[in-house]
């Protein structure tokens, strides 16, 4: 079989504060057959998440930035098409890094193969991927929930938020999420079975936040800063710890031109003997074994439950990914880009 063309998108221009449509450019182009050693994948299902806001930047990070002009990353799941490798064979369903596009060439190096009959497919990119990963290594490693701890996380509708509470809640602690709007809020506690869940776009949002944390915070999973963390900070108790994988919040933010918290936060770090630490998943891959193995059970046994929310078509990628820097999605957010 043979593909003849790649349709992908790719970053048109760094932006500036908030990304726009304008950023990001389809393009089709030609697309070479794979070589000896190397397989042709067909992309089925790609992840848009936070952390692609910050590959956008020419900023020095934990990882290379795109190039303006190069294939915005992300991970996919993708069926093999041709193969020209040894230890893959044409039809294999895998998981890999092949970002924006319908098409991809691949040596093999980073794949992972998946059995579409264990789970879900598209659950590689999510509660059983890089996102429940997320929340697993971090509460665990970092948070270490002890049984009756007050457990607190933003976004808990998100991909790693809901799975980062119920994981919670199995460790014996106290789970409270906050979501925005009442249909998330509602998918927080009915679906999820978190203890207690609060709306930040409330006008007294602080105030019902203390409520449903009486006995203080002991470990807040940052995922979001801004004003939730206003209203989080004074809530953590003594030696509370804070794992921090995200801040969504303050990605579009060119510069900060208020005050200068940092000496209140570090004297409050001193004197409450607080731990923050912030952390990439892939620090812990020798954890992905266990985690592969428990969350499966998790799920198999009902104690832990996912959202996903499928958007069709490569071409709609850029405005859902818009969409979730704005909180506009529902759960785990993938684009389906063929079947």
């Amino acid at each position: 079989m043979s593909i003849q063309s790649n349709t992908r998108i790719v970053l048109a221009a760094r932006p500036q504060g908030r990304p726009k449509p304008d950023h990001f450019r389809i393009e089709t182009v030609d697309l070479d057959q794979p070589g000896e050693g190397e397989l042709l994948l067909q992309i089925l299902y790609l992840s848009l998440d936070p952390y692609m806001r910050g590959r956008m930047n020419a900023t020095k990070s934990y990882a290379k930035p795109v190039d303006v002009d190069g294939v915005m990353e992300g991970g996919t799941v993708a069926r093999v098409m041709i193969s020209r490798h040894p230890e893959f064979a044409e039809g294999d369903i895998v998981l890999s890094h092949s970002g924006w596009q319908s098409f991809a060439l691949s040596d093999g190096a980073g794949l992972r193969k998946l059995d579409p009959a264990a789970a879900p497919i598209t659950t590689a990119l999510g509660v059983l991927g890089m996102p429940g990963f997320t929340a697993y290594a971090g509460l665990l490693t970092i948070g270490q929930p002890k049984p009756g701890e007050t457990v607190v996380v933003a976004a808990a509708s998100g991909a790693v938020g809901s799975a980062l509470g119920q994981i919670a809640r199995i460790k014996g602690a106290r789970a409270v999420g906050i979501a925005g709007g009442a249909d998330k809020c509602a998918f927080v506690r009915d679906e999820l079975g978190f203890d207690a869940v609060v709306d930040h776009r409330a006008d007294d949002f602080a105030e019902q936040l203390k409520a449903a944390c009486p006995g203080g915070i002991d470990i807040y999973f940052e995922n979001v800063g801004g004003p939730v963390w206003d209203a989080v900070f004074p809530l953590l108790n003594e030696f509370a710890r804070v794992p921090v994988c995200g801040l969504i919040a303050q990605y579009n933010v060119i510069a900060d031109a208020g005050t200068d918290r940092l000496p209140t936060l570090m004297q409050q770090v001193l004197h409450r003997s607080l731990t923050i630490r912030g952390f990439i998943q892939r620090e812990f891959v020798d954890q992905r074994p266990a985690f592969y193995r428990e969350m499966a059970e998790w799920i198999a046994s009902g104690r832990v439950r996912y959202r996903e929310d499928i958007v069709d078509g490569i071409e709609n990628a850029p405005q859902a990914f818009l969409g979730l820097l704005e909180g506009r999605n529902f759960g785990k957010l993938i684009v389906r880009i063929a079947e």
